[in-house]
């Protein structure tokens, strides 16, 4: 990833990925005049966004709302069921306040810069296959036609596995990310319109077409997407699991942020509307990592916590991307040099167990790690002993894994909006290629709950031994530090997703 929060920049990509840099919120309202839009822009000048905690169950008290109406907040929703309120204010103590209010729990600001005006940023833009790339591919009877190029499927098995089973059409997996292009032909037939949203403003907007990414936003949403469930049609590339249903629940603004309260409504929404698998491939703004020592990091950490339980309480199974900072998560410290990326960031140096990258190192979410063309931790993939859980193909530079031939990149391929097809690497690349395992096993075991689609996940991976030194580059020096055992260590978890086992056993 080019910039750390899409799990390639934060989306996972490394050369591919893009680095978007200032947040949008769309705060849905009534049609005003001219005079009142420039008033609101004014006074969005000046607001943050917050959340609000409460006792889970219940909405704010009438206590707690005339408490943030006297605060100067005005709430934006409410949910309810995971006792999470979303508010802008322009008191810039409205947190502190708010905090003293019997019958608060923790708050705090979402961001560290005022509600911006809409906006686009350059996003950056993938490797792009050419016609001639698209014409030289040369697939096999039964295959897709850019399948040739995709060794990121024979690296779990997935072509194996599609000889077995393609996936149900009653499984859902859905992208929480920066849009998807359901108009793309290797996505529009597996596409779940009733399970796709827009949640930027941290309010689902269902207007129809608002999951996808616009003409200047990043592609890194349906990229992740086709990874997942590209079908299997005569069309560009097949994803790992082409029979099973993909929607798109957008909750990155056009400048690249993922903010507490898009987040939150995309796991509720996932949650309420029969979502059997979320992907995640990136962290939420402006904090890399989360400290809890600090209240307004604790109460997002708190509020995300909330909404991802309750999705897997309903049956979800939250699956997200490890980063691509090749930080070593289970570290005594790490120096984390981007936080706060909304305002003026500087070189913190944290405490991994007491500070989180959310929601990547959140109680039950599946953290995956990044593997290259030689079945290698990437260059760039984090790691750690007890955080990683699995691996799978994220990429990596060509010249440190190169592919076995007919594949010519160590980058992955997948579709872009627009109808096209390019290449992006990091570990937003690794995470959709375990939802779609997962996706996988929630078809061949449909009334599995969560907690046991994870257990087989975890079970049927492959075990991958350390690698021991770990020099890509050949200098002689350790690029990283493996710690434990075949069947469970710190570069693979429990070790490479396995397709073949999830529609087999």
């Amino acid at each position: 990833m080019t910039a750390p929060h899409l799990r390639a920049r934060r989306l996972a990509a490394i050369p591919l990925g893009m680095a978007l840099a200032t947040a949008v919120v769309v705060i849905p309202g009534a049609t005003a005049s001219a005079a009142e839009e420039t008033a609101r822009a004014a006074a969005d000048a000046t607001q943050l966004s917050y959340v609000v905690n409460v006792r889970p169950g219940h909405g704010p008290s009438a206590k707690v709302k005339k408490a943030i109406t006297e605060a100067g907040g005005t709430i934006v929703t409410s949910y309810d069921r995971i006792g999470v309120v979303v508010v802008h204010a322009a008191n810039a103590d409205f947190a502190s306040a708010i905090r003293r209010v019997r019958g608060v729990e923790s708050a705090g600001a979402t961001r560290t810069a005022p509600l911006p005006a809409q906006s686009t940023t350059d996003v950056g833009t993938p490797k792009v296959l050419t016609a001639e790339e698209i014409a030289a591919a040369d697939a096999a009877e039964g295959q897709d036609p850019l399948e040739p190029l995709q060794w990121d499927l024979p690296a779990i098995k997935a072509d194996k596995a599609h000889e077995v089973s393609l996936g149900s059409p009653d499984v859902t997996v859905a992208v929480i990310d920066t849009g998807v292009d359901d108009t793309h032909p290797d996505i529009a037939p597996n596409f779940d319109r009733k399970a796709s949203v827009n949640c930027v403003s941290g309010k689902p907007d269902t207007t129809d077409g608002a999951w996808r990414p616009g003409p200047t936003e990043s592609p890194h949403g349906t990229h992740v997407a086709g990874e997942i469930a590209a079908a299997r049609n005569g069309v560009g590339v097949t994803g790992v699991a082409p029979g099973v249903k993909v929607s798109g629940i957008k909750v990155s603004t056009t400048a690249g942020f993922f903010y507490t309260e898009a987040v939150v409504c995309g796991f509720m929404w996932a949650a309420e509307h029969g979502v059997d698998v979320t992907n995640n491939s990136y962290y939420t703004d402006p904090w890399y990592f989360n400290c809890k020592n600090d209240p307004d990091q604790k109460a997002l950490v708190e509020a995300i916590t909330r909404a991802s339980r309750y999705a897997e309480k309903k049956g979800t199974v939250n699956v997200a991307a490890a980063g691509n900072e090749n930080y070593d998560l289970a570290a005594d410290e790490i120096t984390d040099p981007t936080s706060p990326n909304d305002s003026t960031p500087s070189d913190r140096v944290i405490d991994p167990s007491k500070c989180l990258d959310v929601p990547t190192q959140l109680p039950g979410v599946v953290t995956v790690a990044a593997t290259g063309a030689k079945g290698v931790k990437s260059s760039f993939s984090n790691h750690g002993l007890g955080v990683i859980d699995i691996a799978a193909p994220g990429g990596d530079s060509t010249r440190l894994q190169t592919p076995a031939p007919p594949a010519t990149s160590g980058l992955i391929l997948g579709p872009l909006p627009g109808g096209r097809w390019g290449y992006m690497a990091g570990t937003s690349m690794a995470s959709p290629h375990v939802a779609g395992v997962a996706a996988l096993i929630k078809s061949t075991h449909p009334h599995a709950p969560a907690p046991l689609v994870k257990a087989l996940l975890y079970a049927q991976a492959d075990a991958t031994p350390c690698t021991d030194p770990y020099d890509l580059d050949g200098d002689g020096k350790a690029d990283a530090v493996c710690e434990g055992p075949k069947n469970y260590n710190g570069f693979y978890g429990f070790g490479t997703a396995d397709a073949l086992d999830a529609v087999t056993k």
